[in-house]
């Protein structure tokens, strides 16, 4: 579901474990030809340098897998080799599973992908009459106009619930659109959530059994699973976290139309022939060429045409660079949850494929070893000549600019945040872009509206686009060492209008500036809480003016909306803001949480021993830690399920006893402290001098 694609440089650098690497193979790397070298390759730097514990891929090619095979370090550091009956999560890989499912239907007359979804649906509503224009190819390919996604509980430890799913409809219900259906294609994970509910009303099947059916059973699928279904969950890859010994329980990705199904390598390639018409028996070649169409361009988007991004139905990409510049049409899917990262990169008119699934690192590391790969098995098998160089940059030469490109300096946003953009002497100091994969530096105007960072890498301009929006777009070949080159172009930020405040709601929101809230009512065994400051907690941060919070547009003295409307990539996960004040206490709503003002939460009791209970709302209890308790050490007697986490006060994991199954922590000065469990519990503690 592209999670780490949100939570930033810094918590996919969290998420990252860095072990030194040693080779891992029964054959002689001698003997190996070019395709196999080069995976072998990348899986040792994967696992070297980019927070991989665990490796696995496979090449399928005219039917046959011709390569296959795997990289993995245990818990104490030992290299050895992945069965490829082992399992990994895909991650959002499963949304080409869920597209599937649903054309199947199509072909069976049971469903028009261009009528509109309450047709399927008829529960399905929203605060915004246009939600009745949503059909379901535009759920599809990005296009419906919702906010994005709703994570609350979906991302759980050795837990199946599916609380997220189950209540879809009743958190839409209460939600808008952020633009017209089918004016721009922006990824929204929930628009597959909304496929797999069609298919099961369609179908009359639950969604795991609608899969094992009808794409699994038929095409020999035994390895291909989801959280609900019964299957040995030792064949799991196992995941890690830096700081906790050992492997963390089961991951359970509980949005199965949207990231929930794990695979292996192999069996994702052969999944693959369906999606490029090469099991008509399962899915038609028509339907396989309506899955690669570019759907992205019927709407806004960038100029560029080579990229890393551009949907189809499902697709991430259906003109994937480099191969375009081979003359070779490739479409990729990649996919995210906290644990698991996946790649699956087809050729569709050459009948071939590669899946890259990993334990640990990003999809965006995945995507490129994979490419690579089957850029090597190219020339090994002489479809092409060699592998072209990659680019080389110089430091850019500034020339005069346009004095018209003044007007756009101004405020910017995305969802989440603004930036004040200052254009002066041709130059612009812009902070990291891309989740920081793009370092913070100045670019300089080297022409055709053109501005071009220290390093040459990276080309940002401006673009006034048909929808009346401003945008800041970026084209940049981002450099991975010992992974090579990518070249992604999308929008970065939106121009902001002028908003202006009363002074009495202007005063409401500067006391609110700068305070975080902290979320309640995720499950303690939840795998957000290895990385809280991303998702669980919500510092309020104005713009210099004091009129946007968060990216969003303030309204009144409890309400700032979402006003970005950004295509690509940077205009998901949208949210607004609403507080409402209850007994004296402060709560906010957004991403369909609660989150509670840290004015309201308490210092953990200083003394030898002491006791937390959850409440009849069975909201989780946030602590600070005070001088008192700062320093030692906590030791917790745990109820059945319960759980707690702690966290130094910029948000870096302490202890988290659900992962370690550790049930004492150090206190650290000025930490945090969350318990959770059912209503009712009871924690007791104990401090002790260490």
């Amino acid at each position: 579901m592209n999670t780490l694609k949100k939570l930033g440089a810094a918590a996919i650098a969290a998420l990252m474990l860095v072990l030194p690497a040693a080779g891992v193979g029964a054959a002689d790397p001698k003997d190996a030809g070019l395709a196999e070298r080069k995976a072998r390759e990348a899986a040792e730097v994967l696992v070297r340098d980019y927070g991989v514990n665990s490796v696995q891929y496979a090449i399928r090619d005219q039917g046959k897998v011709v390569l296959s095979g795997g990289l993995g370090v245990t818990a104490d550091g030992k290299r050895e080799a992945v069965s490829k009956d082992t399992m990994f999560g895909i991650g959002s890989v499963s949304k080409v599973y869920s597209t599937a499912a649903v054309l199947k239907l199509a072909e069976a007359g049971k469903v028009d992908i261009d009528r509109p979804l309450t047709d399927y649906i008829p529960d399905f509503q929203m605060a915004d009459e246009r939600y009745k224009q949503i059909t379901t190819r535009m759920l599809m390919n990005h296009s419906a106009g919702l906010y994005g996604s709703h994570y609350k509980n979906s991302m759980l430890m050795a837990d199946n619930d599916s609380q997220t799913y189950d209540t879809l409809l009743e958190n839409l219900r209460n939600e808008r659109l952020k633009s017209d259906p089918g004016e721009y294609s922006v990824y929204a994970n929930d628009g597959f959530q909304l496929l797999q509910l069609l298919v099961e009303r369609v179908s009359g099947l639950r969604y795991n059994e609608y899969l094992d059916r009808y794409i699994s059973a038929p095409l020999g699928l035994t390895f291909t699973k989801t959280p609900l279904d019964t299957f040995n969950r030792a064949s799991l890859s196992p995941g890690r976290f830096p700081g906790i010994a050992g492997d963390l329980p089961h991951e359970n990705p509980n949005i199965l139309g949207t990231g929930g199904i794990y695979s292996t390598a192999e069996e994702v390639t052969l999944f693959s022939e369906v999606l490029t018409g090469k099991r008509p028996e399962l899915m038609t070649a028509a339907s396989a060429l309506a899955m690669q169409a570019k759907e992205y361009r019927k709407g806004v988007w960038v100029e560029d045409k080579t990229n890393t991004y551009g949907y189809g139905l499902g697709w991430d990409s259906v003109d994937l660079s480099p191969f375009d510049q081979y003359g070779i049409k490739a479409v990729t899917k990649g996919g995210d949850t906290i644990i698991y990262h996946s790649a699956l990169v087809s050729l569709p008119e050459e009948g071939m494929s590669i899946a890259l699934l990993t334990s640990g690192g990003s999809s965006i590391f995945n995507t490129l070893a994979a490419s690579n790969i089957m850029l090597a098995y190219l020339q090994e098998t002489g479809r092409i000549a060699e592998v072209l160089p990659p680019p080389t940059f110089e430091a850019p030469v500034k020339v005069d600019m346009p004095s018209e490109l003044l007007e756009f300096s101004g405020l910017y946003g995305t969802v989440g945040s603004t930036l004040k953009v200052s254009i002066k002497d041709g130059e612009i100091a812009m902070p990291g872009l891309l989740s920081g994969m793009i370092p913070e530096q100045n670019y300089v105007y080297t022409g055709d509206g053109e501005f071009t960072s220290e390093d040459g890498r990276t080309l940002i301009s401006f673009d006034e686009q048909t929808n009346g929006h401003t945008y800041i777009r970026t084209r940049a070949n981002l450099e991975f060492p010992g992974l090579g080159q990518t070249l992604m172009a999308y929008y970065e930020y939106q121009k902001l209008g002028e908003n202006v405040l009363s002074p009495e709601v202007s005063k409401v929101w500067q006391q609110r500036d700068g305070k975080t809230y902290y979320a309640l009512d995720e499950k303690i065994n939840s795998l957000f809480y290895l990385a809280p400051p991303s998702i669980l907690w919500k510092p309020i941060v104005l713009d210099e003016g004091g009129s946007y919070a968060n990216g969003t547009k303030i309204k009144d003295a409890n309400h700032a909306v979402n006003i970005a409307e950004i295509p690509v990539m940077n205009g998901r996960d949208a949210f607004d803001l609403s507080f409402r004040q209850q007994d004296g206490v402060e709560y906010l709503l957004a991403d369909a949480r609660t989150y509670v003002s840290e004015a309201a939460v308490g210092a953990i009791y200083g003394g030898t021993a002491s006791r937390v209970t959850i409440p009849e709302s069975g909201y989780v209890r946030w602590f600070k830690v005070g001088s008192e308790a700062a320093g030692k050490m906590m030791s917790v007697q745990l109820p059945a399920g319960g759980g707690f986490a702690v966290y130094t006060a910029d948000g870096a994991l302490v202890e988290f006893s659900v992962a370690s199954g550790n049930r004492a922590a150090l206190l650290p000065e000025n930490g945090v402290i969350v318990f959770g469990g059912q209503a009712g519990d009871v924690f007791e503690i104990k401090l002790a001098n260490k």
